[in-house]
C-alpha cells in the first residue's frame, strides 16, 4: 500500500508566498506618493489600453502590480463592492478602510483555500480635504494589510526604487516635483543595471487631486504629462547599491 505524500502546512504556506512573490516581481514597478494637494500613482506601462491604476469611487482609487487577469478581477469586484455600499447607504460609507477590508478578506481566502495564490500587489488609496486625511493602504497576495504614508513601492526591482525615493521624497512637494522624482527613481536600473531614459508614452499616471470636485481621479496624458517631464529637473545619478546584471 503507498503511503500518502505529506507536506507541512508551513511549507505549504511557504511555497505558495515564494511562488506569489516571483510573480509579483516580474511585472513594471508602480508608485504611489503623496504631493501637496493629492496622492500620484505612477508606473511604466507602455499599453494604452491595460492599466494598472484606475478610479474606484469618488475620492478611492487603485492601483497593482502582478498577474493582470488577477487585479483586473479585484478592480472590477471593488467597483462593484463601492456601487453598491454607496447606493444602499450613503456616498460618504465608501471609504477605502472598508474597501482595504474587503480585499483582504478576499486575497486571504484565495491564499489559504485555493491550490494558486493570487500574483497581485494592490494600493487602494483616498484623497482627504487635507493631507493628514489621505489613507494609503497597501495589499499583499496573503490578505496582509498595511497603512502606508508618505509613498509605496510594488512590483519590480523594487528595494533601489525606495531606498531612491526615500533619500529624496517630500510629501509636501507640488506635482511636477513629485512626478519627476518618481521617473528618475523608475529609470535607475535597465535590463543591464544601467540607468535609462523614460518618456511619456512609457508611462500610465494619474493622480487623486483634493482641489477638484467630489471626483478627485484625473489621468495624466498626453501634454499635461510630456510638460511636467519637460520641467527642469536634474538627471538621476547612479544608484549606489548594486543594481541586478
Amino acid at each position: 500500500m503507498t503511503m500518502p505524500f505529506y507536506v507541512s502546512p508551513e511549507q505549504v504556506m511557504k511555497d505558495k508566498s515564494d511562488y506569489a512573490r516571483k510573480g509579483i516581481a516580474r511585472g513594471r514597478s508602480v508608485l504611489v506618493l503623496q504631493y501637496d494637494d493629492g496622492i500620484l500613482f505612477i508606473g511604466e506601462n507602455p499599453s494604452k489600453a491595460l492599466h494598472k491604476v484606475s478610479e474606484i469611487y469618488d475620492r478611492i482609487a487603485f492601483a497593482a502590480v502582478g498577474k493582470y487577469n488577477e487585479f483586473e478581477n479585484l478592480r472590477l469586484a471593488g467597483v462593484r463592492y463601492a456601487d453598491l455600499r454607496g447606493y444602499q447607504y450613503d456616498r460618504r460609507d465608501v471609504t477605502s478602510r472598508g474597501l482595504a477590508n474587503a480585499y483582504a478578506q478576499t486575497l486571504g481566502t484565495i491564499f489559504t483555500e485555493s491550490g494558486k495564490p493570487y500574483e497581485v500587489e494592490l494600493v487602494v488609496a483616498e484623497v482627504g480635504d487635507s493631507q493628514d486625511e489621505d489613507q494609503v493602504y497597501r495589499l499583499t497576495y496573503d490578505g496582509s494589510v498595511a497603512d502606508e504614508h508618505g509613498f509605496v513601492v510594488m512590483g519590480g526591482n523594487s528595494e533601489p526604487i525606495a531606498a531612491f525615493v526615500t533619500a529624496r521624497h517630500d510629501p509636501t512637494s507640488d506635482l511636477a516635483t513629485v512626478i519627476n522624482l518618481a521617473v528618475d527613481a523608475l529609470s535607475q536600473l535597465g535590463p543591464d543595471g544601467e540607468p535609462r531614459t523614460l518618456v511619456a508614452d512609457n508611462l500610465e499616471a494619474a493622480v487623486l487631486d483634493r482641489t477638484r470636485p467630489r471626483r478627485a481621479f484625473k489621468r495624466l496624458v498626453g501634454g499635461p504629462l510630456e510638460r511636467l517631464l519637460d520641467q527642469d529637473r536634474p538627471a538621476a545619478p547612479t544608484p549606489a547599491s548594486d543594481g541586478p546584471t
